[in-house]
């Protein structure tokens, strides 16, 4: 099983990243798909999140109207389209893999930076 993230880097603040979150190993169209964050110092939090079939989306409040979580379940794919970006965006972005029905383990992806300066 792989989760593998790409995407992130530097970007000054009202830019623009595109993530991306690879999956392989298990059936990627029977997993809600997640993407955490998390900053130096601070705890994992959820940033979005898709389901399976009729992909119905959910977005942390601070994010909501700037970010934009989709799938690709022909190419095991999800992204994380994260525009108006903030210096309080840093953090390394997690992809998080769990399974639908409730049941079994998640996987997580290694993560990727994104860095929001100027």
């Amino acid at each position: 099983v792989q989760l593998v993230e790409s995407g992130g880097g530097l970007v000054q603040p009202g830019g623009s990243l595109r993530l991306s979150c690879a999956a392989s190993g298990f059936t990627f169209s029977s997993y809600v798909m997640r993407w955490y964050r998390q900053a130096p110092g601070k705890e994992r939090e959820l940033v979005a999140a898709i389901t399976t079939r009729t992909g119905n989306t959910f977005y942390r409040d601070s994010v909501k109207g700037r970010f934009t979580i989709s799938r690709s379940n022909a190419k095991n794919t999800v992204y994380l389209e994260m525009n108006s970006l903030k210096s309080e965006d840093t953090a390394v972005y997690l992809c998080n893999a769990a399974p639908a029905t409730g049941w079994g383990v998640d996987y997580w992806g290694q993560g990727t930076q994104v860095t929001v300066s100027s």
